[in-house]
């Protein structure tokens, strides 16, 4: 005969192990800082945008655009990116990456679930233009 405590500790533990598992429905957002806006007076009607961005431990965007050329550089951390139409990439700190204007960024998120993820972007785009354009 089974010992009934036996069960209970083991269907208990079970439990446990899967909610320790479940991640949160909506990952933490990321911390954007503006560092610079500057118009291009050789390039009339477009400006550099740049931010600094910190995905925190298990952080990610939501799908979005830019409608602008985006740089993107790690200073800290790992980050996975992608577009539509392509292989997704986790990059590390002094690597780079880079989204055009028509692309859609379905991927931005930490590589990790315990440490944050810093890196700056650099966006050319048309002044007056929202440097990102949610997308549902």
């Amino acid at each position: 005969m089974q010992n009934p405590y036996r069960a209970a500790l083991l269907a208990l533990l079970c439990s446990g192990f899967v909610m320790a598992q479940e991640q949160p429905a909506t990952p933490p957002p990321p911390i954007v800082n503006s560092v610079m806006v500057k118009q291009l007076p050789d390039y009339p009607g477009k400006e550099v945008l740049i931010l600094t961005v910190e995905y925190p431990p298990g952080g990610a965007d939501p799908v979005h655009r830019h409608d602008a050329h985006g740089f993107v550089y790690v200073l800290e951390g790992s980050v996975v990116m992608g577009v539509a139409g392509s292989k997704e990439v986790t990059l590390n700190v002094g690597e780079s990456f880079h989204e055009g204007p028509q692309d859609l960024h379905t991927v931005g998120r930490n590589a990790s679930q315990d440490k944050p993820a810093r890196f700056v972007v650099f966006l050319l785009k048309d002044v007056n233009k929202p440097p990102v354009i949610p997308v549902d």
